[in-house]
């Protein structure tokens, strides 16, 4: 008889990738709409309130949120002929355009 081979246990990937774009992108916009201020404020209990602050701040940002998802989209597509899509790496976390 042949002995049976123990099933492998399997282990959770102890590391991440974040995208370097993808969060300047993500953190310019939400500076743009004033994120910040709407969080405070909704976290105070005046959802309305916040609501209408990023509202507003949207219409009169249009042109530089425009701008940050032009970029960001000309960015994604000038990285994709890079040969190793890896930045920086420190610790368990992977930096990649």
């Amino acid at each position: 008889m042949v002995a049976r081979r123990k099933a492998r246990t399997r282990r959770a990937k102890k590391s991440f990738s974040v995208s370097a774009i993808e969060v300047g992108t993500a953190l310019s916009l939400s500076q743009s709409i004033g994120l910040p201020a709407a969080i405070k404020t909704a976290m105070s209990g005046n959802i309305e309130g916040a609501l209408t602050s990023i509202s507003s701040s949207a219409l009169s940002n249009k042109s530089k949120i425009v701008g940050t998802l032009g970029a960001a989209f000309l960015g994604k597509m000038l990285t994709k002929g890079f040969t190793s899509s890896r930045l920086a790496k420190l610790g368990p976390i992977s930096v990649r355009a």
